[in-house]
């Protein structure tokens, strides 16, 4: 969405309702390192639909997955999402150069975007020409000001300088290319499905083709073992990914699971209803889930199977070189929270 010009060293921070997370990549001779890592779990309610409810808070978890980094470099890449203020638009316009684009895109996107332009931070990116006509289709990406200045706002009071403001689902797509083959005929889709959000990125032939944003996620889960069995947040949680909870029997729980899951598919199902309708109904041939939803037991197998579509756990980690003093089996196991902070880390200062 934005960036400033400063040293080629920064560092992806993503800031989920769930968790913060850290990740810094290095560029080496055959692709990319893992270099650090940190991730901090937030209590309830701190960041609530993508909103920041308590930014102090926020502010002392972000320093503090910093410093466990032990990273001396300031700065980052985040990104932001939701549906109430993150719009991305597929259109088409006649053909012209990225220079006259950028000089016509505010009088564009006012015919596509929901909110006042004054109000947001536009971009675009070109997907090249129709098949037939003088046409080029582009997608518009519009943020609210308001939106991203509440994330660089924590972010800047925790000693970090913000250089690249992404969306989400772009970041998911970025780590999607270097991590798996992209073929061209293929339609994938990639489903972040966090705490309180699910950000659905669907790519063909590596090139994004649609997007949306749902509040709704894996705070679903916790909330119905909450009141199911009347525990706190922190055994819900243990519960939730599998976990055992003193006189809580298993059963009682996949069902309850099972429950919450189907509330959580119900949505991403309308996703793929909205990608048919706005893609010539087009076909999801694969299903690439990340986020905390994709550690609940049993919640990838019953969304492959209530949707018809195969579905794989993300490996944000495939093709990146990690050093020994990493733990592999840690690496697997907290994969599917890290794969935007993947994408983000490797963004770097002046590219697209």
């Amino acid at each position: 969405m934005f960036q400033r010009q400063r040293s080629k060293e920064i560092f992806g921070l993503d800031i989920g309702s769930g968790y913060i997370k850290a990740l810094q990549l290095k560029e080496i001779k055959d692709g990319h390192q893992l270099e650090r890592l940190s991730i901090t779990q937030l209590p309830p309610e701190l960041i609530v639909d993508g909103s920041i409810i308590d930014s102090l808070s926020v502010v002392e978890a972000i320093k503090s997955t910093v410093s466990e980094m032990g990273i001396k470099i300031k700065e980052v890449a985040i990104a932001v999402s939701g549906h109430s203020s993150v719009i991305i638009k597929r259109i088409s316009i006649p053909i012209m150069t990225e220079e006259e684009l950028s000089e016509s895109i505010k009088f564009e996107a006012e015919q596509h975007i929901p909110f006042d332009i004054e109000d947001v931070n536009l971009d675009f990116q070109i997907l090249g020409a129709k098949e037939s006509g003088n046409q080029m289709d582009i997608l518009i990406i519009a943020v609210k000001k308001s939106k991203i200045n509440e994330y660089v706002s924590v972010v800047g009071e925790a000693g970090l300088t913000p250089v690249i403001v992404d969306v989400d689902a772009f970041a998911l797509g970025n780590m999607y290319e270097i991590n798996y083959e992209v073929k061209a005929d293929e339609s994938i889709a990639l489903i972040n499905a966090g705490a309180s959000t699910i950000n659905m990125n669907v790519l063909k032939g590596g090139g994004s083709v649609f997007t949306r944003d749902s509040s709704a996620g894996s705070n679903l889960h916790t909330e119905a073992l909450q009141k199911e069995f009347a525990i706190s947040f922190d055994d819900a949680e243990r519960l939730k990914y599998g976990g055992s909870v003193e006189g809580v029997p298993q059963d009682a729980v996949a069902s309850v699971l099972t429950s919450a899951s189907e509330a959580l598919i119900a949505e991403i199902s309308r996703s793929f209803d909205y990608f048919k309708g706005a893609v010539n109904n087009a076909d999801v041939h694969g299903i690439v889930l990340c986020g905390g939803c994709s550690l609940v037991k049993g919640f990838a197998p019953l969304l492959s199977e209530s949707v018809g579509i195969n579905v794989k756990i993300v490996e944000p980690f495939k093709n990146i070189k990690i050093p020994a003093t990493f733990d592999k089996n840690y690496l697997k196991n907290i994969g599917p929270i890290a794969a935007v902070a993947v994408g983000l880390a490797l963004r770097r200062i002046g590219d697209r």
